[in-house]
């Protein structure tokens, strides 16, 4: 969320609170005054409510609907509907772990059957016969090539 964007909202919420906190101050203030000039002062509140109303651009955030939910702690707070590009970006993370780790176990068995393809060409053009290393003294032979005596 933008800087910018989050104190303007702050600034609209203070703003809000700072209007419900004088409405009730002059509420209070009306039962005090005469019925002719409460009669006047309200008219004069109701038209200054309109011209705020026709003011204000109307979001599209003001215009969601809104629902209640109630935590395992029993509060309640009011919150939207997450919309298809916030669900979109929620499963996007699990999609591409998943894609990953199918991925990696793909390379892991091309390595695999690289490896045993290399190790079958390696016996296939060699000169001895494939049951030569099958056989129990060869690995005697082998380890006796290794010295060098």
């Amino acid at each position: 969320m933008n800087t910018a964007n989050h104190s303007a909202a702050d600034a609209e919420r203070l703003e809000a609170r700072f209007g419900l906190r004088i409405g009730a101050l002059l509420n209070e203030q009306a039962q005090r005054t005469p019925h002719d000039v409460s009669e006047r002062l309200r008219v004069a509140r109701e038209q200054a409510l309109a011209r705020a109303r026709a003011a204000r651009p109307v979001s599209a955030s003001a215009t969601a609907p809104a629902e209640v939910v109630v935590g395992k702690g029993r509060s309640a707070t009011l919150g939207r509907q997450p919309g298809w590009l916030f669900r979109f970006a929620s499963v996007m993370p699990l999609v591409v772990l998943v894609a990953g780790l199918i991925a990696i176990d793909e390379w892991h068995d091309r390595e695999q059957i690289e490896a045993a393809a290399d190790v079958d060409v390696a016996l296939l053009a060699d000169e001895l016969p494939p049951d030569a290393y099958s056989d129990a003294g060869f690995v005697e032979f082998l380890k006796q090539d290794d010295d060098p005596q």
